[in-house]
């Protein structure tokens, strides 16, 4: 892979029916320090994109080529297990020395430290999404996949989780999905909109 890039996709096709490409010859690369937005409606293929990228889809064509990643999920319910704490969660995915930076990352996502002892069931979806982002950014990926990380914030919060992102991008490369495109005007780099149908 050109190390000059976080994210390298090269001519990519993918399908769900025969004749009836949802991405063709699709391209798109990502350096560190850019965040492009995927943008279009439910069922134009968005986190189809991001499932060819994590590798649970396969492309009919083409090649993705990705540095290391974390993923921030739309549902943070399904992106925990049920019966283990947050704490131990991260603890499952992120490098041993997290405690020296965790302190600074709950303040900023306005998270008290006793919350990543419960279980996630104990949080509601704002906080457990908050987690969610701590966890992602806790693991220091290169690229981060971020599928609607504000669906459960309210408007204030959400705008300042998504400063805090930008300001990761010292580090990182961003691929973001919303259908805010209000937000994604103001924190991208460039939008991608995807007019397709996927189902």
């Amino acid at each position: 892979m050109n190390s000059e890039f976080i994210l390298d996709i090269k001519n990519l096709d993918f399908s769900y029916k025969e004749n009836n490409l949802i991405y063709k010859d699709f391209s798109l690369s990502l350096k560190q320090g850019e965040l492009v937005t995927i943008f279009g409606k439910s069922g134009s293929g968005k986190t189809t994109l991001f499932e060819l990228i994590t590798g649970t889809l396969k492309a009919q064509k083409g090649t993705i080529e990705k540095q290391t990643m974390s993923m921030i999920f739309q549902d943070p319910y399904n992106s925990f297990h049920p019966t283990y704490s947050i704490v131990e969660q991260i603890k499952d995915v992120v490098p041993k020395d997290f405690t020296k930076e965790i302190d600074g990352f709950l303040k900023e996502l306005n998270l008290k430290k006793d919350l990543l002892d419960k279980k996630p069931h104990e949080l509601s979806g704002g906080q457990l999404q908050r987690c969610s982002i701590l966890r992602a950014l806790l693991m220091k990926p290169k690229l981060l996949l971020v599928d609607e990380p504000t669906s459960a914030l309210d408007n204030i919060i959400a705008y300042d989780v998504m400063k805090l992102l930008i300001k990761y991008l010292d580090s990182c490369a961003i691929l973001l999905i919303t259908h805010d495109l209000d937000m994604a005007k103001w924190c991208s780099d460039k939008i991608i909109r995807l007019e397709n149908d996927a189902k």
